[in-house]
């Protein structure tokens, strides 16, 4: 197949950022409406946190499926499958009853987004075949997600104010319709030669660890710590985790390969997205809640306020794309950890809340640092892994940042909840939140041990032996070009 024109790369990378934007805008739009979705579902903090993780545990569980799939049977048409289901999700959502018809519905939206981020990545990896262009393209892809924080407050407390928080799924609609009419004209097909064989063994392992840690650290507050439900659910997850690493070091073509975490650099990566995005869920999470029951803003007004927080994710994931196309991740994840973590410190130890130049400086800081993460992460994720499994390998990335978002969410709401469960006052809600706020700065100080740890000389060793034993397992003949690692863009 010939090599794409410049132009033609450059359009595939906006058809895939379309996709990024309907499922990142999705999350956005949504925080800013949990205090009006709370008051008319009549629901609890708990009832708001399932809102937001029955999407990302079934997104994080069916990502690496959706990504091998797409090896299998063609990337192009399961991104337009995900375009399809997401869009049908998010018009489902628009008509929900009461909140279980809304989480079943979420649930349906994230079997379609599951088919969209990792598929479009490995669809990116694949056309932008250059590191330093695939940095510079990677770049590119993360700012979307500065441009969904942006516009997503905004837009959906517009939304929430004009009309209903059931307005906020109507925007996926025309966009998923757009960028399905593109994908159909303009985006090459695509297969891996060698694609994976269907592991339903470790799927289901994985749906079951997800959903029984996930399920435990929600419940637990109303349930109980020690409780026998919350107790059984913990043994069941760790039972889960158990079978699961066991069970993919044995099969030849697991869903998950244990290989690729002899990669310094791939595993480093890998626990930075958890803990970067288990920032960014609590931190959307907190002030959401913050701004609007406690400040007492309007949707709007809310969505105002964290705008200093999404112009710097905007200005800052370009800019660290282009630096890891330069000198590496290193650099940008050593500021990005150092800026989320100090974010949190003035949260925690400080009280930014209360002071509002502080709280926007919070706000600066923690958009800097978020948005400096995402293109080491990515970039140090598919860079050195065989082009034939560009799926998986982007896949175990993206759902890296789902199960992280989904832990956020969770601990940080059940930490909420267990301390503002009988208080109403705004000084409860500040002195409730403050260990949910050192769980973000500690995230930040993890962002950076990492960034150090593993983006070194001996990183980068591990990464290139790595490397060398996929290749050396793959069949003959079959090895794909510029499979090898790049010392800058793999480290």
């Amino acid at each position: 197949m010939p090599e794409p024109s410049h132009r033609r790369r450059l359009l595939v990378l906006a058809i895939c950022c379309m996709s990024l934007l309907i499922v990142s805008l999705d999350n956005t739009v949504l925080n800013v409406a949990l205090p009006s979705m709370r008051k008319d579902l009549d629901t609890t903090v708990s009832g708001m946190q399932w809102t937001i993780d029955a999407y990302t545990l079934v997104l994080a569980a069916l990502l690496m499926l959706a990504g091998s799939t797409a090896d299998r049977l063609g990337r192009r048409r399961v991104f337009q499958a995900g375009l399809v289901v997401f869009a049908l999700g998010s018009l489902l959502c628009s008509l929900a009853p009461n909140l279980e018809c809304l989480v079943a519905f979420r649930m349906v939206q994230a079997v379609g987004g599951s088919m969209l981020n990792p598929v479009a990545m490995s669809i990116i990896t694949n056309t932008f075949t250059e590191p330093r262009e695939r940095a510079r393209a990677i770049g590119v892809w993360g700012g979307v997600v500065g441009i969904s924080m942006a516009a997503g407050p905004i837009v959906g407390g517009l939304l929430v104010e004009s009309v209903d928080w059931r307005a906020i799924f109507w925007i996926n609609v025309p966009i998923g319709a757009l960028a399905l009419f593109l994908t159909v004209r303009y985006v090459p097909e695509s297969r891996a030669p060698r694609p994976r064989r269907v592991d339903p063994v470790g799927q289901l392992l994985v749906i079951v660890l997800l959903g029984a840690l996930t399920y435990a650290i929600i419940e637990a507050p109303a349930a109980g710590w020690t409780s026998p439900l919350i107790l059984g659910f913990a043994a069941t997850a760790v039972a889960a985790l158990a079978g699961l690493l066991l069970y993919e070091r044995r099969r030849a073509e697991p869903l998950i390969d244990l290989r690729f975490f002899r990669s310094a650099p791939f595993s480093g990566a890998t626990v930075v997205a958890v803990c970067a995005f288990a920032a960014l869920g609590g931190f959307l999470f907190v002030n959401t809640l913050y701004l609007q029951d406690v400040r007492g803003l309007s949707a709007l007004d809310a969505g105002l306020y964290m705008l200093p927080m999404a112009g710097m994710t905007l200005v800052f994931a370009p800019l660290s794309g282009r630096l890891v196309g330069a000198t590496g991740p290193r650099l940008p994840l050593l500021l990005a950890g150092l800026a989320m973590g100090t974010s949190g410190v003035l949260f925690a130890a400080f009280e930014a809340e209360a002071d509002t130049a502080l709280l926007f400086t919070g706000y600066v800081l923690f958009g800097i640092g978020f948005g400096l993460v995402n293109a080491p992460i990515t970039n140090t994720a598919v860079s050195g892994m065989p082009r034939t499994q560009a799926g998986v390998a982007a896949a175990i990335a993206s759902t890296s940042r789902q199960v992280g978002q989904s832990l956020g969410v969770a601990v940080i709401g059940a930490v909420l909840a267990g301390g503002t469960r009988a208080a109403a006052t705004g000084s409860t809600f500040v002195e409730a939140s403050r260990p949910a706020w050192w769980i973000i700065a500690g995230c930040g100080a993890a962002v950076l041990l990492l960034g150090a740890l593993t983006t070194g000389r001996w990183a980068r060793g591990t990464a290139h032996r790595a490397a060398e034993l996929l290749e050396q397992s793959a069949p003959a003949g079959q090895a794909p070009p510029g499979s090898q690692p790049s010392a800058r863009t793999s480290s």
